[in-house]
């Protein structure tokens, strides 16, 4: 590896040094990820019937993701294996700005989510799970007597 004293592009240079913070300390990205790259990107909305997120893992075998919710908690894990060639012999990596490795991204969710009325289905790249609110938390129309 080639450390200049000045980098081009001091974002770049930052992100990459967290990669391999990252590695050797085999910790994942936070939820809130970071500026940029933090994997899988996520959206996570609500509606007044369920919760609804998405996570964009293009690549990925959808046996290797592991989906977990416990006590008010989603938890999305997996490892995404590198494309390129390894360093070393005759290949030699120029530029690697795709996410590889180990990642597991952490949701706090709302209380009032039924843990037994979850689904998840990855398409096209996209993760998509959701999870239905309680039937006692949906808003309904009270009938005036």
């Amino acid at each position: 590896m080639e450390f200049s004293l000045f980098p081009r592009d001091l974002f770049a240079e930052v992100e990459r040094l967290q990669r391999h913070m990252q590695q050797a300390l085999e910790l994942s990205p936070s939820i809130r990820g970071f500026a940029r790259g933090g994997f899988p990107a996520l959206n996570v909305a609500s509606t007044p019937q369920s919760a609804e997120i998405y996570g964009f893992a293009p690549g990925l075998d959808p046996k290797t993701i592991e989906v977990h919710l416990e006590r008010g908690v989603l938890s999305i894990s997996g490892e995404r294996k590198s494309d390129l060639p390894q360093e070393g012999g005759d290949a030699s990596v120029h530029t690697n700005e795709r996410f590889a490795g180990r990642f597991h991204r952490v949701i706090s969710l709302t209380d009032d989510l039924d843990p037994n009325e979850v689904r998840a289905t990855y398409r096209e790249g996209v993760l998509h799970v959701s999870i239905k609110r309680e039937a006692s938390a949906q808003p309904r129309r009270i009938d005036i007597n």
